[in-house]
């Protein structure tokens, strides 16, 4: 179930072009048809109507081997040797969860009831896991990665990223990387979730040791490393400390920011040219100005408001200014226990400002972005094939009908994974 960094330089098969779509149609060879789909998501504003999503109506896509090597109108579609019929289903790219904690042991339902009764989310919460983390074997962790990647698979995500953070200590933080990295390329290391119960009375002990023997024995594992930095977890000389030292052994920062109140994580992510900053829900207009003059994605995180009762960020006010955004689960099991990017799309469009065009694209090519990936999040020629067929007429449906299992069926890789209702993969 790898989902890791793909090569971009594919290059689609060739043939008498297309000039309906600007793409080229292969020559009939082993490759596969999908055809009679109501609407193709491509992500590409080249194609179909021209706007971001790039919608081809009455659509078909060529697949060989594991990449899109042409789209287009039923109509035109060139030959192959294998053709599926969608259905007159929507085909959507597969949903990039670009921020998760899913290397953990251990339930919290308890302080869930208890805030839904009106207690307020508080980020010693994290103490509850890691002690549970820390006590479980390593087959006991792999088997919670593996059931919540199946659940997200069946839901429509093909990519997903996923942090260490709940043990906390060098051995600890070293072996949930080897975990994650056994499932996907998108690791972080997040040694700085908090401040390890171990240090409660020397905050700079920990720093120390997330910088030092830590960030050696885990960084062979990771891609990025990321900073929880806010009041009660880490500061802003010190998550600067810390991504600073990440960057000096190769991993590329990400930025846990302004997620429970203003403070200096938007700006210091923007500064270090993080590839993320998540969360965004308290923001100056100072560092809405940052995210859209830099390469910073916001990921914003509606699962985590939902299940805190939390203030909403506004995307309007993101994407009106110019920012680029992405939606992703933050799936864990404290403050937002969904693997479903359904349902943060969802969620995006009724409580955010986002239209359902702009949560679509969020979801797949924004997440993408966010973690600086160009071969994922559309279907478009040269993408990997990764794709979601709806029980709708229209990807609109994702926010039309929250709730409904619309995802029917999975293609990774230019393979079908899930078919029905199940997991093949």
């Amino acid at each position: 179930m790898n989902s890791g960094n793909e090569p971009t330089n594919s290059a689609p098969a060739t043939a008498g072009p297309d000039t309906t779509n600007n793409a080229v149609a292969p020559k009939a060879t082993a490759a596969t048809l999908i055809t009679n789909i109501a609407g193709l998501v491509t992500n590409d504003p080249s194609l179909g109507d021209g706007s971001p999503l790039g919608l081809i109506q009455d659509a078909a896509l060529v697949i060989e081997g594991d990449r899109v090597v042409w789209t287009g109108e039923s109509s035109k579609a060139p030959a192959t040797d294998n053709r599926v019929d969608a259905g007159g289903r929507t085909v959507v790219p597969g949903f990039v969860d670009s921020h998760s904690h899913l290397v953990f042991a251990g339930d919290r339902t308890a302080e869930f009831n208890a805030r839904m009764s009106g207690r307020a989310y508080e980020a010693g919460g994290i103490r509850t896991t890691v002690a549970a983390t820390r006590a479980a074997t390593d087959a006991e962790l792999e088997a919670n990665v593996v059931r919540y990647l199946r659940e997200a698979l069946r839901q429509g995500t093909t990519t997903f990223e996923t942090k260490s953070g709940y043990g906390l200590t060098v051995e600890d933080e070293a072996r949930a990387l080897r975990v994650a990295a056994r499932h996907t390329d998108e690791v972080t290391y997040l040694g700085a979730h908090i401040v390890s119960p171990d240090y409660a009375d020397d905050p700079a002990g920990y720093v120390a040791l997330v910088t030092g023997e830590m960030l050696d024995a885990c960084a062979p594992h990771a891609r990025w490393i990321d900073v929880f930095c806010e009041k009660g977890a880490f500061d802003g000389d010190q998550a600067r400390a810390i991504l600073t030292a990440g960057k000096a052994r190769g991993l590329h920062p990400r930025v846990h920011a302004n997620q429970l109140s203003y403070g200096p994580g938007v700006q210091l992510a923007v500064e270090l040219d993080a590839a993320s900053a998540d969360h965004c829900t308290h923001l100056t207009d100072d560092d809405v100005d940052a995210l859209a003059n830099s390469a910073t994605v916001a990921t914003l995180l509606p699962g985590a408001e939902f299940s805190t009762r939390a203030k909403w960020p506004d995307a309007r006010r993101l994407l009106d200014a110019g920012a680029t955004v992405a939606l992703s689960t933050d799936c864990n099991p404290g403050s937002s226990f969904t693997s479903s990017m359904p349902f943060c799309v969802a969620l995006a469009v009724r409580d955010m400002g986002m239209t359902p065009d702009e949560a679509v694209w969020s979801a797949t090519a924004g997440g993408a972005a966010a973690l600086r990936r160009t071969d994922i999040g559309r279907l478009s020629p040269g993408a990997r094939a990764d794709l979601a067929f709806l029980d709708a007429p229209s990807h609109v449906h994702l926010a039309y009908r929250p709730g409904v299992p619309l995802v029917t069926e999975v293609w990774r890789a230019g393979a079908p994974v899930v078919l029905g209702r199940g997991a093949r993969a």
